[in-house]
């Protein structure tokens, strides 16, 4: 099977195999990229995890798995040029550099293996992970603990001094919700990498996988653009401006199409 029907097969019904399903992605892009020997090495890291974690409450351990993780070097990939590399998984357990949604993404399988409570939490601009039970949040590159203040902080240091913090921004993200999320984040790292044509492997997951979203649409769109795709760019712009509820968005998209008319127009 290909990368992409071995994705759909771990994503199918209720128990979705989170870690497989995004070394597929990584597979997607990168025919180096072997899943099971990377799932070797997710089992060698839970090994030395059994045998660091300290006997703790369910609630504890959370962060505790997150600090020896820590100490197993993994932690944020800090380079001021955001690569691909920090989102596709198999780099992520080779570097041990990675995401926030990435190591998120490590730690809630190590949490599933170890019986640990762990959840993960759709915080916009800097994934989140909550232990069941607890008043706080963790942050998955070194597990610290965010506490309502200092989530309100992180959103303003995301979304700028004028962001207010509310419960949207707290709720718990399931698999798949998270596996469109990092497609999203790698679409954007390979356009800021200059390759829009991997970037739209990332592009058309989301739109074939996910539900449709005007701004999906537009980025598709930005993308068949620089790939010289009139065809394709005006459709995904009709599919943006029919989704969109921004009237400010559907002025700009309507006066995009009205450029494809006069082209044709022009043409004919």
């Amino acid at each position: 099977m290909k990368p992409r029907e071995r994705y759909l097969a771990c994503t199918a019904g209720e128990n979705v195999s989170l870690l497989e399903a995004a070394l597929w992605v990584a597979a997607e892009h990168d025919a180096n990229a072997v899943p099971q020997r990377s799932l070797a090495q997710a089992r060698d890291v839970e090994v030395s995890l059994r045998i660091r974690l300290p006997n703790a409450s369910p609630v504890d351990s959370a962060q505790a798995l997150l600090r020896e993780m820590a100490a197993l070097s993994f932690a944020r990939d800090d380079d001021p040029s955001p690569k691909p590399r920090s989102a596709l998984l198999h780099h992520v357990l080779e570097r041990k550099k990675g995401q926030p949604l990435s190591l998120a993404m490590l730690a809630l399988e190590y949490a599933k293996r170890l019986d640990i409570p762990l959840i993960g939490i759709n915080f916009p601009g800097h994934f989140l992970l909550r232990a069941t039970g607890a008043d706080y949040f963790l942050d998955p590159c070194g597990g610290r603990r965010l506490y309502l203040p200092d989530c309100h902080a992180l959103l303003r240091q995301q979304m700028g001094a004028n962001a207010t913090l509310n419960a949207q921004h707290l709720q718990p993200a399931t698999p798949r919700q998270m596996l469109l999320r990092l497609s999203r984040n790698l679409r954007h790292l390979y356009w800021l990498a200059d390759d829009p044509a991997a970037a739209l492997i990332d592009a058309n997951r989301v739109l074939e996988l996910g539900e449709p979203h005007a701004d999906d649409h537009l980025a598709r769109a930005e993308l068949y653009q620089r790939l010289g795709c009139p065809q394709a760019e005006r459709y995904d712009l009709e599919r943006a401006l029919l989704l969109s509820e921004d009237e400010s968005q559907r002025l700009i998209l309507t006066a995009r199409l009205g450029s494809f008319t006069q082209l044709n127009e022009a043409l004919h």
